[in-house]
């Protein structure tokens, strides 16, 4: 096979995958993909069958895309004819103690900011249109129809496949060894040999500052496991996507948690967000952790018992977090020709955009999407006193 391309994508995960079908439908054989483990593989962030997607968001550099991710979804759908996402409607919750809520506060700002049409509900209100759930006086709640889900497994696969049908490259079972930067462009070390291109996108994840290393970057990067559980509830009906929306509840550490109706397998799912323990991608396990599937259950069945049942499973991922769990979405400054996108354990919802915006960094050398607040030199990646919060 050949040897050199135009661009190569290292890292063929929801990121990655997008970034290689952007780039193949502009450069189409210039592009090739690698991937250390098969396609469609379970050790880092982007399998399973569903992500949360939703145009609510906490600050304004996110509301700003939003509505772009889901066009960007809206066309690989329209190229490969599968339905990708699924609009449910979406809660954001928060138990107010004071006048002011404290977590989605944010949300409603960013959302006003953006023109994003939301209700704002109290316990009584969402309860009467939602009796799943069993509510406290103190809840609050935001409402957003277009939220939903988009298929994680699905989404990986059709990039893939449409990547390959415009004549991209795909290589799996290929760990990277090394990016070396090499005049105008950089060279990429294989375990099948050395590839060679005039810009590298790199969407490795949890090993990200491994192959960066030769191109003298790293990151301060927490890489934690999590985990979901899918609940054989016995009450289908009444937890089917026309009936149930996506769900998150804000709380604070240890205390944010998010669900989904029954989707993908006959039963519903639910984690607990950042409730897993620091690992590394060599570390770490694919077994539960029996304490963050205690809070899970306990909160379950505090404030959604009907959703319990039989366990059918529990699933273990991974999330790469950045000191301030912003994004990392940039080129970088002394090597341009390599492009990075880290999603701090938030971004499926927006990795066909990111894919999108991948390619412009690596075409054309800019985007033409908002992603300042984006930087890799920004303080929290640059200042070792930068305090870590992966609260959002």
């Amino acid at each position: 096979m050949k040897t050199a391309y135009e661009y190569i994508v290292v890292g063929c995960g929801g990121i990655g995958s997008a970034a290689a079908y952007w780039l193949a439908r502009a450069a189409g054989r210039e592009v090739l993909a690698i991937e250390q483990f098969a396609l469609g593989h379970e050790r880092g962030e982007s399998q399973d069958h569903s992500r949360i997607i939703r145009l609510a968001y906490h600050a304004p550099a996110y509301t700003a895309l939003t509505r772009h991710t889901y066009a960007a979804w809206a066309a690989a759908e329209d190229e490969s004819g599968v339905r990708l996402v699924h609009r449910t409607g979406g809660l954001d919750f928060e138990l107010v103690a004071g006048e002011q809520p404290q977590y989605i506060g944010h949300y409603a700002d960013s959302m006003d900011a953006a023109g994003i049409a939301y209700e704002r509900l109290g316990a009584a209100e969402v309860m009467a249109r939602w009796p799943q759930f069993r509510l406290p006086g103190a809840a609050r709640a935001l409402y957003q129809a277009d939220s939903g889900l988009v298929d994680a497994r699905k989404a990986n696969a059709v990039h893939a496949t449409l990547a390959r049908a415009r004549g991209a490259t795909i290589l799996e079972s290929t760990p990277v060894r090394a990016i070396r930067p090499s005049g105008d462009g950089a060279e990429v070390d294989t375990a099948a040999g050395t590839f060679r291109a005039r810009r590298v996108v790199v969407a490795s994840g949890a090993w990200s500052n491994q192959v960066l290393r030769a191109a003298g970057t790293t990151l301060p990067l927490t890489v934690t496991q999590e985990q979901v559980t899918y609940f054989a509830t016995p009450h289908l009906r009444e937890f089917a996507p026309d009936r149930f929306p996506i769900w998150i509840w804000h709380g604070g550490a240890r205390e944010c948690f998010y669900g989904f109706p029954v989707y993908g397998e006959v039963a519903a799912k639910a984690g607990q967000d950042v409730g897993g323990e620091v690992v590394t991608a060599d570390t770490r396990t694919f077994e539960p952790n029996p304490r963050a599937h205690a809070d899970l259950l306990r909160f379950l069945e505090t404030y959604i018992p009907r959703m319990v049942g039989p366990e059918l499973y529990t699933k273990t991922c991974l999330y790469t977090l950045t000191p301030d769990r912003d994004f990392v979405i940039d080129r970088l400054p002394a090597h341009p020709q390599i492009a990075v996108a880290i999603g701090a354990g938030h971004a499926f919802k927006f990795a066909g955009l990111i894919g999108k915006i991948l390619s412009q960094l690596a075409v054309d050398g800019r985007s033409e999407y908002p992603i300042d607040a984006f930087r890799i030199d920004r303080p929290a990646l640059t200042d070792p006193s930068f305090p870590a919060s992966f609260m959002v």
